[in-house]
């Protein structure tokens, strides 16, 4: 299922130049973040918390998300150039893993990495906050790259219907109504940070079964969606 050919165009269109600034932005000025945070008011727990929850889990790695998610197939799509893998005898759900395996490496690197990194600076790990956000980054760039994946492959638009997604339901939408909070990837990777950290620190509106039900159920099912959208593309590219 998984092709080291596909993985390295992929990984190489996700890691040009142009688009490794635009992945790099966000963890660096959260790191830059933490560290004027840390110099202004010092360690304490729940500062950190702040801004783990509120700038890296809800902005930066929902965009992150967006960009390594519908960029792993949403520009061959769109040029055509797709149209190379699909005349070689590879299976189309084959294809659709192996973006999504890379799409999630690089969510977790762009993400993960600075999150824990941001954490140790803002309070060094106290109440576990650090790692508890930072499991929460790795969860939630599982979800977030299968469905901005499937997005890439059914959608022009990608981009526009995550941002969309992150940006306007998950934040505004789920601050204001609480039933958007139930179907939220944030809410359900914060279930996870909630039982690592044991604390008040990190919460949640869902409970853990549930998140971590909806967290396969729709990483599966955007997987295998995406597959099935892939292996109905006609080789002409009209598509």
């Amino acid at each position: 299922m998984y092709d080291p050919t596909v993985a390295r165009l992929t990984y190489r269109a996700l890691l040009g130049r142009r688009r490794a600034l635009i992945l790099g932005a966000l963890p660096l000025l959260l790191i830059v973040l933490s560290v004027a945070v840390r110099a202004l008011t010092g360690a304490d727990d729940q500062t950190a918390s702040d801004v783990l929850g509120g700038f890296a889990i809800a902005t930066m790695v929902p965009i992150i998300g967006v960009i390594a998610g519908t960029g792993a197939i949403g520009p061959e799509i769109d040029d055509g150039s797709v149209v190379y893998l699909l005349s070689k005898p590879l299976k189309r759900p084959a294809i659709i893993f192996t973006k999504l395996i890379v799409a999630i490496a690089v969510t977790m690197v762009f993400s993960a990495v600075p999150t824990l990194i941001a954490g140790l600076i803002l309070n060094g790990n106290g109440q576990q906050i650090a790692v508890a956000y930072t499991v929460a980054a790795l969860v939630s760039s599982i979800a977030y790259s299968a469905l901005f994946l499937l997005l890439g492959t059914v959608s022009r638009h990608a981009v526009v219907f995550g941002l969309v997604y992150a940006l306007v339901w998950e934040a505004l939408f789920g601050s204001l109504v609480p039933g958007a909070r139930t179907l939220s990837v944030q809410q359900w990777s914060l279930a996870v940070a909630h039982k690592v950290a044991g604390g008040d620190f990190v919460t949640s509106y869902v409970g853990l079964p549930t998140a971590t039900v909806l967290l396969v159920v729709v990483t599966v099912l955007a997987t295998w969606y995406a597959g099935q959208k892939l292996r109905a593309l006609k080789l002409t590219g009209e598509e």
